[in-house]
């Protein structure tokens, strides 16, 4: 089978670059990746030359080119079905599917106020109340899931899952930020935190160059 080869910005602050990246890596697939510098000169023409969106991260294998993180994550799981990217009981799968699907399309103010830096010193700010709620809808979440359907494994469904790579930026957001969350919540971040692809991510991040100044809450 042909390498896949993933586009991504800045470790750094990239967190839909993160997603696929890290399921990649957790499920052993193996591929190359490219990193596009955002909010430089050149950023979108050079992203341009792999999708017309505008946007990274952007998968390409063969022939196929994916776009956007989700998109890109449902493709690794019927390519790979081996990787058990989505659980494999139906309920447990569509609740899966459901909790990504809500961290891809909501908690816009939580993204807003604490976007993720992978080199940020953890810190606390002021938090208003719309991310307080966030936060509380996040772990409510992520308890919900334990509870029903992870039995004895550390992450949202048991095992690792495209759930738990799109809720990686949050782990980073809630961590830098030093935001209060209850010991179960640690202990899912902890869990997360602890993978080798996390600590490869992490590590690459520091030795990036760039600075985005936005980002830098």
């Amino acid at each position: 089978m042909t390498q896949p080869h993933l586009v991504i910005g800045n470790r750094t602050y990239s967190s839909w670059s993160l997603r696929p990246w890290f399921a990649m890596q957790v499920a052993g697939i193996e591929f190359t990746d490219e990193v596009i510098p955002l909010d430089e000169p050149e950023t979108k023409q050079k992203i341009a030359a792999h999708s017309g969106a505008g946007r990274v991260p952007v998968l390409h294998h063969g022939n196929v080119t994916v776009w956007e993180s989700l998109a890109i994550l449902e493709y690794l799981a019927e390519t790979w079905p081996d990787a058990q990217l989505w659980p494999a009981a139906p309920g447990a799968r569509a609740m899966a599917r459901a909790a990504a699907a809500e961290m891809h399309a909501g908690f816009q103010a939580l993204r807003k106020h604490c976007p993720m830096n992978m080199r940020r010193a953890r810190a606390p700010i002021e938090l208003p109340p719309e991310v307080t709620a966030d936060v509380r809808r996040i772990e409510e979440l992520w308890r919900t899931c334990r509870e029903v359907h992870g039995g004895d494994g550390p992450f949202l469904f048991g095992r690792f899952t495209n759930a738990d790579a799109m809720f990686a930026p949050v782990v980073n957001r809630f961590e830098v930020y030093a935001i209060e969350v209850s010991e179960h919540s640690k202990a899912y971040m902890n869990a997360v935190m602890a993978l080798p692809a996390w600590q490869s991510w992490k590590a690459a991040a520091q030795a990036e160059p760039w600075v985005i100044a936005a980002d830098e809450a």
